[in-house]
């Protein structure tokens, strides 16, 4: 299941404008009293312009109405009080706050309308977040698994990094990826990518041919002529995504696994942390063009009670205020609870602490995948993680 941060709702918004709402009402009271009260030679009133002014920063226009024909009124009140409302100070006074009151009116509708239109793009961004990188289910076959998307972007939902599972006769089938760059021409690669791993894990019996598919669909993307009228086509040398692309078989304690260009994914195993670093990697999809190099795939254990990581450079490129990088493996050992939930929710909160102010340089995204051992089935314990 995918972990996400998520703001407030609309009640909590609601009703943190009625707190705020006290702030110019109070000044409004505050401000007529002293007026009144003050010597003749002191004038208060266009301290009174500040109210509808603060309320149009928070609230609507109809609340910022209300609170600039009250500061109208107060003032009103003042000048009967202290001399008459035909006075030429108290006149100009009551009349530059009912400009100003009008003005700020405006603004706060045309900030409501932009907030609207933010509030419709955030709905079509999580829409398409589901349709592009789908929530993981807690569990297929064997497996557990967990899921996170941190965007670097405060207000992104889905960037450039993708992951993906798929569950296939004989067992389960990943990928993670990262492509390179960032906006929409990500997204469309990221969204290109997955949509091909889903379409081909089913019908490509071994790994290479599925990844070979894979690389002909990045690499056939960069004469789309389509993407070139959009502006967003890229250059070969340009346009690549790095993938780290998994079999995991539900009878064997083994996982096969197929690296173009990624970082290793990692393995915790009876306390150990290991990268899978394969022997032979493969360049990033869309790269292959330029270098001869076959889709070797080379098979590591991965027995129940293992916990595999899967991550993008994102993670491991977190710096702190000192600009050290994010030690991941070390943290990943040290890791709290059991399970990829419990995992996942400990390495999200210290990747946040890690960084500068919680704000991370590039877009993270981290899958968690616990096997759990089949009835009847027991595992090998071969002597190194690895074997070719």
């Amino acid at each position: 299941m995918g972990l996400r941060l998520r703001r407030g709702g609309h009640r909590g918004s609601w009703e943190g404008q009625h707190a705020l709402l006290a702030v110019p009402l109070a000044l409004i009271a505050i401000v007529t009293v002293s007026d009144i009260i003050a010597p003749a030679e002191v004038h208060l009133g266009p301290f009174l312009a500040a109210a509808p002014a603060l309320t149009a920063s928070f609230a609507g226009p109809w609340t910022t109405a209300c609170v600039g024909a009250l500061a109208v009124l107060a003032q009103s009140v003042v000048a009967v009080v202290r001399t008459s409302l035909v006075d030429l100070n108290h006149s100009l006074q009551i009349t530059a706050l009912v400009v100003i009151s009008v003005c700020v009116t405006f603004f706060a509708h045309l900030r409501e309308q932009h907030e609207r239109q933010l509030s419709q793009l955030r709905t079509v961004a999580d829409a398409a977040q589901q349709v592009v990188l789908r929530p993981l289910p807690r569990r297929i076959g064997p497996l557990r698994l967990a899921s996170v998307y941190l965007a670097a972007e405060a207000e992104a939902q889905i960037g450039g990094d993708l992951f993906a599972a798929v569950r296939t006769s004989h067992g389960t089938r990943f990928i993670v990826g990262d492509v390179r760059g960032k906006g929409l021409a990500a997204i469309g690669d990221a969204a290109l990518l997955l949509g091909a791993f889903r379409a081909a894990a089913h019908r490509q019996a071994d790994l290479p041919s599925l990844v070979a598919w894979l690389e002909g669909t990045v690499s056939s993307d960069l004469d789309d002529p389509g993407a070139a009228a959009l502006g967003t086509g890229k250059a070969p040398s340009e346009a690549f995504i790095t993938a780290a692309v998994l079999d995991v078989p539900d009878e064997t304690s083994v996982l096969h696994l197929i690296n173009c260009g990624h970082p290793p994914p990692l393995l915790l195993s009876e306390g150990r942390v290991t990268p899978l670093e394969v022997r032979d990697p493969a360049p990033p999809l869309g790269l292959t063009a330029f270098q001869d190099s076959p889709f070797t795939v080379q098979d590591f254990a991965f027995r129940p009670g293992d916990l595999l990581l899967l991550y993008t450079d994102g993670v491991m490129e977190a710096r702190d205020g000192s600009g050290a990088f994010y030690p991941l493996a070390q943290r990943m050992a040290a890791a709290p609870g059991d399970g990829p939930q419990a995992l996942l929710r400990h390495l999200r909160a210290d990747l946040l602490a890690h960084t500068l102010g919680g704000h991370l340089g590039d877009d993270a995204a981290m899958v968690a995948i616990a096997r759990e051992a089949p009835p009847g089935v027991t595992a090998p314990r071969p002597d190194r993680p690895g074997r070719p």
